[in-house]
């Protein structure tokens, strides 16, 4: 009896290892169905495949995703020493000139405007891009909204010298 006895605290003791490990095999298995289901489920990507949280954006002009607050830096005429990109437009232009790409801030795609000989100034709808002396102007309407001085990269204001 004492032999049987001891057949069964085994057999029994095997057997919850086996219903234990199953268990945590299919929790394992849950928990990783569920990670790959939440990972591939968010999809930042735009209409063409650039990706925003990144900081990309599609150019019209270039046609690839192109990292923001890239080209010219036109600053609102409200605030012509901002150093706040996010409240600036940007310009890109085609190879020949002839378009020029306007990123406006807030806006989830670009305006392309054209001219139709060179020293006229780019137009779509009431948007016009003209080059001034000083750099670049761009009108809605009649207003100026945004200017630049045509240099690339940040603007800093401000002098070196303490």
């Amino acid at each position: 009896m004492k032999k049987i006895s001891i057949l069964i605290v085994i057999c029994l003791g095997i057997a919850s290892c086996k219903l234990t490990d199953k268990n945590e095999k299919e929790s394992t298995d849950v928990e990783l169905n569920s990670a790959v289901k939440d990972s591939t489920g968010v999809n930042d990507k735009d209409e063409n495949g650039c990706l925003a949280s990144a900081g990309y954006i599609w150019s019209k002009i270039n046609k690839e995703c192109i990292k923001g607050y890239t080209g010219l830096q036109l600053n609102p005429i409200a605030q012509p020493e901002n150093e706040d990109e996010s409240l600036s437009a940007f310009l890109l232009f085609s190879e020949d000139s002839n378009q020029a790409e306007v990123f406006l801030p807030n806006e989830s795609t670009s305006i392309v405007l054209t001219r139709k000989t060179k020293g006229l100034p780019w137009q779509y709808q009431n948007w016009q891009l003209e080059l001034q002396k000083a750099g670049y102007i761009l009108k809605q309407d009649t207003v100026i909204q945004y200017s630049g001085d045509g240099e690339l990269g940040k603007k800093v204001s401000g002098t070196s010298e303490e």
